[in-house]
């Protein structure tokens, strides 16, 4: 049950998109300002370095984060500039890629005095990690040992009535894919309008394509769903190809810029043929329309063979 760390791919493809889009979706909920509840379900160690052994050994990084690391910003999107601008910070004078922050620490890191934070984490190791590295925050990020899936439901609905919530669990064990719709169809059976981030790999498995698909139909007003897979299956069908997300309630703004995200991230990160990307917004039924859409789908599509190195135009649908 424990075998799982999350140090073993720090930084990488999936590292990259997931931290980017969260920490876009906190500045957007931040330019209101009442108070953030913001909960991550499986927070790992909070931080990880490039020299440890864990991470060294299959150094995934290289191929994710580090492709970035040494960019000029001014060459990248915003919302990976901001990202890549929130882990510099972390460096303090360093230019070295050498500590790869996960996403408690990096929703701490922006936190506002109003914020709270509720990171679970069950490894044995890694939760004393956590809550080392989430000590300087002090009672504003606090940790809880135990199950984030289970967990989750006693947050909620938050004081504040504004919340972020991330899940990503790591999907070792088959069944975290129905815990996942599961605790997800509660939490927004309580707290329907909170933003919630739903992480899923992109592997050969049944699961991947039924959780996204019943994660897409629970009944909140607007669903964004993100894929963007990077290379084809290994010889052998198995491996991590890519990401799915799902943001519920997604901020407004946030389709737009993943428009022009997830395309330059193909050009970036993408390791064959096969890499791509598709962007599809889903309105509940009834729901308000943007004036620009005459349905309840928008669908952006963009693949590698279709690009050119830095084009981030991505063709659209409706």
């Amino acid at each position: 049950m424990f075998a799982y760390r999350h140090a073993f791919h720090a930084g990488n493809h999936a590292d990259v998109i997931k931290h980017a889009v969260l920490l876009d979706c906190l500045s957007r909920l931040q330019s209101k300002p009442g108070a953030l509840t913001l909960i991550d379900t499986h927070g790992g160690a909070g931080a990880y370095s490039t020299d440890s052994g864990l991470t060294r050994n299959k150094a995934e990084y290289k191929t994710g984060l580090g492709r970035l690391w040494g960019m000029r910003l001014d060459k990248m999107p915003e919302m990976i500039a901001n990202y890549i601008r929130v882990l510099r910070g972390l460096h303090g004078e360093s230019t070295t890629l050498s500590t790869m922050a996960g996403s408690p620490l990096l929703m701490a890191q922006q936190m506002r005095p109003q914020d709270h934070l509720t990171a679970f984490e069950m490894h044995p190791t890694d939760a004393p990690l956590l809550k080392q590295n989430l000590e300087r925050f002090g009672r504003r990020a606090q940790l809880r040992a135990s199950d984030g899936f289970a967990g989750l439901r006693a947050l909620l609905p938050p004081v504040s009535r504004r919340g972020l919530v991330l899940m990503d669990p790591s999907y070792e064990i088959r069944t975290d894919y129905g815990k996942a719709l599961a605790s997800l169809r509660e939490a927004t059976s309580r707290f329907s309008t909170g933003c919630y981030v739903l992480w899923v790999p992109i592997v050969a498995r049944l699961e991947v394509e039924r959780l996204v698909r019943q994660a897409l139909a629970l009944p909140v007003e607007e669903r964004l769903h993100l894929r963007f897979q990077v290379r084809r299956a290994g010889a052998d069908g198995l491996g991590l190809m890519g990401s799915h997300l799902i943001v519920l309630n997604p901020p407004y703004g946030l389709q737009r810029a993943c428009e022009e995200v997830l395309p330059w991230l193909v050009t970036q990160l993408g390791q064959d043929e096969s890499a791509g990307c598709e962007i599809r917004l889903q309105e509940k039924k009834g729901g308000p329309k943007p004036p620009s859409l005459n349905n309840h789908q928008r669908v952006s599509r963009v693949d590698a063979s279709r690009l050119s190195r830095g084009s981030s135009r991505v063709p659209s649908r409706g």
